[in-house]
This record gives structure tokens, sequence and C-alpha cells, in this order.
């Protein structure tokens, strides 16, 4: 069983409000802080680059502790400045041609959807959107009834922004798999509070940030790639330097083998330090009993916000993340957030255009979104329930 109390002794931030908005950026637990504060003064004390020489072994180790997080080589892994930057990477480096399809869920983050819309004008590809099932999660079925020659990509969020949705990941895969068709799964709210394995997913590609639920810090961020898809006719890099390729001739190049070919030579090397040991943490904890303490405050805020007055819980698929969300029948999300912000809780308004074809779908307005992590105590929540009761008049 997780120890919450020793998870807030560790986490320096947890006594200055209640904060609620993990899905966003998580607190650093002081394990973290200690590994980036100490690179920062080693590089004040010797310089940069003497720093980053003095034992490259302790670099090389991030490798082994987010491919252990994740069930992956460590040459499948490649550090990145951001999420961002981590997914753009690899799916720039996709060739599409006129009528290639891209097959996405409904639930694709704006971030993501906008890349496929420029790709789009640049290429002639096709933006396919898979139905979705009773539930609201990405149908399997019906993605496999879409499969043809043509699909080049099938790119989906496991769990998106607007909500604790988790699409059935691993389904998606086998269909993928088995249709050999590459598979790019964003996991940026997923890794940190459930359990990832690559192998069972099935994912030929999986990007994520350090920032959110692992817990690292902002300016971090990972990219898996199967091994076998770093040869042959698979994905460049969008972006390439002398870094991650080897200028062979006057007029050719020759990529690293590893998925190191998707950084480039500027680093952060304080932040990557930073992953690693969070990284290193959340194993030591256990997912699982991350994914236990989590789902538990989770289910004991969406059973609290059903009997509040105007309020609907706007959560979909049968299983269900650490995102909470929820919308008021008269009072804005936005005026919602900054009465909280004011009563120092912390929580994050959602607008409609973070996951646009949902909320055109189901008509939902601006949300906002609460997402309580394992150090998050039962005290904190009630403290959030007791201010929002003021806000929407509950009682």
């Amino acid at each position: 069983m997780l120890d919450v109390t020793k998870a807030r002794a560790e986490t320096p931030a947890a006594e200055s409000g209640i904060y609620l908005n993990n899905a966003s950026c998580s607190l650093m637990p002081q394990q973290v802080i200690d590994a980036v504060q100490d690179y920062f003064a080693l590089e004040a004390k010797i310089g940069g680059y003497p720093a980053l020489m003095q034992d490259t072994a302790t670099f090389d180790a991030v490798y082994d502790s987010v491919a252990a997080l994740i069930n992956a080589k460590p040459n499948e892994i490649a550090l990145m400045g951001s999420h961002t930057l981590a997914w753009q990477s690899l799916f720039q480096g996709f060739r599409f041609e006129e009528g290639d399809r891209i097959l996405t869920s409904r639930s694709e983050y704006g971030a993501n959807y906008v890349a496929f819309l420029q790709m789009q004008k640049r290429t002639g590809c096709v933006i396919d959107v898979i139905p979705s099932g009773n539930s609201g999660a990405t149908d399997p079925v019906a993605l496999e009834k879409m499969i043809d020659g043509s699909v080049k990509l099938i790119a989906i969020n496991w769990i998106p922004t607007n909500g604790g949705l988790m699409n059935p990941a691993a389904e998606i895969g086998r269909v993928a798999r088995e249709q050999g068709i590459p598979y790019l799964l964003d996991a940026c709210q997923a890794v940190g509070q459930v359990s990832v394995d690559v192998k069972e997913l099935g994912c030929d590609y999986l990007s994520s940030a350090g920032r959110k639920w692992l817990r690292g810090p902002k300016g971090t961020g990972f990219l898996y790639v199967r091994e076998e898809r770093l040869s042959g006719s698979g994905a460049e890099p969008g972006i390439i330097d002398d870094f991650n390729a080897l200028w062979t001739k006057p007029d050719a190049y020759e990529l690293v083998s590893s998925a190191r070919r998707y950084e480039t030579h500027e680093q952060e090397p304080a932040l990557r330090l930073g992953l690693g040991a969070a990284a290193d943490y959340a194993r030591v904890l256990g997912l699982e009993n991350i994914r236990e303490r989590v789902r538990h405050l989770a289910e004991g805020l969406r059973a609290e916000l059903t009997g509040f007055p105007g309020i609907t819980v706007q959560d979909l698929g049968t299983e269900n993340a650490g995102l909470v969300t929820f919308s008021h029948d008269t009072i804005p999300a936005q005026d919602i957030t900054a009465v909280l912000q004011r009563e120092d809780v912390c929580v994050k308004t959602i607008p409609r255009a973070g996951s646009f074809l949902d909320t055109l779908a189901r008509d939902i307005p601006e949300l906002v979104r609460v997402s309580a992590h394992y150090y998050n105590s039962e005290d904190e929540l009630e403290s959030f329930l007791r201010v929002l009761r003021g806000i929407v008049g509950a009682g």
C-alpha cells in the first residue's frame, strides 16, 4: 500500500495550497528536485561541458530508467525536451502522399490534430476519425473495418485532456500489429498514473511528458520507438543534425541506429537527470499502487460531484483515469476555476478546442478539470468540495 504521508513529506510544495492540477504539471518530489539542483550546482562549479563529460554513465542510466518504466529497451528510448517535441519529431518524419489516410480518435488532443491538419494541407493526406463505441471510447471493431491499403498511420491518445476516458490502447495495438500499420500512441496522461507496457500495448511509437503524472521537471519528455521500426523504411525524424545523423559523404548521411536518432545536439542534462529520478521514484512506489490510489480519489470525486445541483460530470468510458471533468448549467468553467484559485485550490479550465471533435459531438462547453494525484489527501479533496459547494450554492 502506498504511504501517502511519506509521499507528502517528500513533496515540498504539497503544503503550499491544494494542488489538483496534476494532469497539467505535477508537483516534483524532493528526489527529482535534488537531481536537478545537484547538477546545476556542479555546472556552476566546473562549467557546463566539463559537468556533462564528468560522468556519462549517469546520463546513460536515464535511458535505463525510462525504458524500465514502460518495459522497453534502452536503445528504443529517445529523451526529448518536451512531449510535444517527442510526438512532433516522430510524426513530422512520416512521408504522406495524397490520399494516404491517418486514423485517429474523436478524443484526440487539439495539439495533435492541428498537426494532422497541417500535414493534410501540405500533402493531401486524409484524416479519418475512428468511431466511438457506446461508452465513448475509440472502437477497435470499427477501426478494423476502416483498414485498407491507404491507411499509413494509426495515431490516438490513450487518455484525453478533457476527461477520465481511457481508450482501449492495447486492443487498438492488436489491430495495428495484425495489419502491419504503424501505431503512434500518445501516452502523456498515462505514464506515471497507470502501468505502461509497450509490448502489451502493441504500439510502434509512444510519446510522453515528464511534467505530468510522472512528476518530472517541465522541459522533459521521451519517445519510445519499437526496435523493428528503427531499420528499413520507417519514419525519419522530423529534425536532424550532426548528433543524430552522421554526415558520411558530401551528399549523404546515415541516421544513428537507436531511437536517439530523434534527439538533437542541444540537450538539457539537469532536467534529464530529473526525468530519470522521477521514473525511478514511480517504480519504487509501484505503478499499481499509484493507479489504485489515483482511481480511489477520482472515483470519490465523481461520486460527490454527481450530487451537486447544476453540475454534470463529463467523463466517458467504462474505465476511468484520474482526470475528473465537470460543467455547471449556468456558471462558466472559467468563473469556477477563478474562485477556486482565490481560495488556493489549483484546478484547470479545459477549453472546447482542447478536444474539439469530442466537445462538438457532445455539445459540451468549457470544463473544469480536477486531477488528484496519490500524494493528495482526503482532507484536501473535502476542502475543494466545500469551496465548490459555496460557488454553486450546494449548501
